[in-house]
């Protein structure tokens, strides 16, 4: 089912039932599979830029320690990380690859069998990035942290890029629309409610296909468990028009050119371990399971390495799919095809509104802090992390997207956040009553916070 931008195929329309027209598929551009998956992938061994509790090593040392290996199972390829080592002094080691070749748009088919484990202190991420952050956009296809159990897909951009999510499966929740991320934002994040997409749901059922759409009108991210593979991605001829709603979808048009936010990124599998999100104190503090292991991240992870030993990534291919032009009859050939678009028409401005009430997410998982998922994208500059002790409030700010312009809304959390991101437009009075619904509120006039040098607000607490 497609819920892109309406497309007027004025020359099929003129042509005859019999003439030949000009056809859209998607060709395989390249596969990554046990031939050639490692020799296609630059190995990271610098510091982690999210500060994790990790030594990422290059692919000789990988190797010798076990690390990476290729042709187990059905054919897959294994990333794990050390889970023998105690007290490892530079910290726990890992692998985080790039794909030597950049993409832009494309249909991107992962097929995975297993992920790191929904284990307390690990942080895995199947993402894509470009060259020059946040100018060249982000697409986090899986993240999460901890004990988390259902994946939340992110994007992250330049300012000036609000998306939609019309067209998203109906149980995922839209937490923000703004990708924007350049004073420390969040990003626009979609946060999912199955349990089996993500840790160890995902493995139970032996993993499954993430499908990544990225065009000029959207992009969006299906997940297709094990044993409902549809045919089309199997048989090697993908037809995102004949699949259902996807988990998560990102509307461009009015709110954001996706053209000019997207561009030249590359493949990302990487596994860190605490830092800036998974370690970070309110996050790990949230986690009643956690916490009761160790009073901190570092701690739990430097001295309980057989913990680890489902921290690892198992792919058996990405597969990378480009639209191409072929000749063909109407009603004949393959059945991926698509007419040639000759018009666009705009998507109604009414489509890029975020309704504030789709953006009141309450989550069995910690809610993240906004500076910890800005950190989360992997930058070798990442933006400053607030001091763990500064007073945890009750409310936080949070931008919704109104008409053409932000406003500032105060929103219950289901754990303590002080960090939010700045609206980017508009600065938001101190005088805002928290919503109606909530018994307790704080006295007229009481000051909520304010921004600091890092364009956070940062909220303070209040007594009723």
């Amino acid at each position: 089912m497609r819920f892109s931008t309406t497309h007027l195929a004025a020359g099929a329309l003129l042509a005859s039932a019999d003439a030949a027209q000009t056809r859209f598929s998607y060709n395989l551009q390249v596969s990554f599979d046990q031939s050639n998956f490692f020799n296609s992938f630059d190995f990271h061994n610098g510091p982690d830029p999210t500060r994790g509790f990790v030594e990422y090593v290059d692919q000789a040392t990988a190797q010798q320690a076990g690390l990476i290996r290729a042709g187990q199972g059905n054919g897959s390829v294994y990333m794990g990380v050390d889970h023998t080592s105690v007290n490892p002094a530079n910290g726990r080691k890992s692998v985080r690859i790039t794909s030597k070749q950049s993409f832009t748009k494309g249909l991107f088919i992962a097929d995975i069998a297993h992920m790191p484990g929904s284990i307390c202190g690990v942080w895995p991420a199947y993402w894509m990035f470009g060259p020059d952050w946040p100018s060249s956009g982000e697409i986090d296809i899986i993240e999460g942290v901890n004990t988390q159990t259902q994946n939340a897909v992110t994007l992250h951009t330049s300012p000036g890029c609000v998306m939609s999510n019309v067209g998203t499966l109906a149980s995922t929740l839209l937490e923000s629309g703004n990708c924007g991320s350049g004073t420390a934002s969040g990003g626009c994040q979609q946060r999912t409610t199955d349990n089996q997409n993500y840790g160890d749901g995902f493995n139970d059922i032996k993993g499954g296909v993430y499908a990544t759409e990225w065009t000029s009108d959207h992009i969006a991210v299906w997940f297709f468990p094990r044993g409902r593979i549809p045919q089309d991605i199997t048989s090697g001829q993908p037809n995102p028009d004949s699949w259902s709603h996807p988990l998560a979808r990102f509307a461009g048009g009015l709110g954001c050119n996706i053209d000019s936010h997207f561009t030249k990124n590359n493949i990302v599998f990487d596994t860190t371990f605490c830092g800036d999100w998974a370690g970070h104190p309110q996050v790990w503090g949230a986690n009643a399971e956690c916490t009761a292991k160790s009073y901190s991240c570092k701690d739990y992870v430097s001295n309980n390495p057989a913990d680890f030993k489902d921290a690892f990534w198992e792919v058996n291919s990405v597969k990378v799919y480009q639209l191409g032009a072929s000749r063909g009859n109407p009603g004949q050939g393959n059945t991926t095809t698509r007419a040639t678009p000759t018009a666009t028409i705009p998507v109604p401005s009414s489509t890029i509104l975020v309704p504030s009430s789709s953006l009141v997410v309450s989550t069995p998982t910690p809610y993240i802090p906004a500076a910890s998922r800005a950190v989360s994208t992997r930058r070798k500059q990442s933006p400053p992390v607030p001091s763990s002790n500064a007073p945890a409030p009750t409310y936080a700010l949070e931008q919704v997207p109104t008409t053409n312009e932000y406003v500032a809304k105060v929103t219950v959390t289901k754990y303590a956040t002080q960090w939010v991101p700045n609206p980017p437009e508009k600065t938001p009075s101190s005088e805002v009553a928290p919503p109606s619904h909530v018994a307790s509120t704080p006295p007229h006039g009481a000051n909520l916070g304010g921004f600091n040098a890092e364009g956070i607000y940062v909220a303070k607490p209040w007594t009723a």
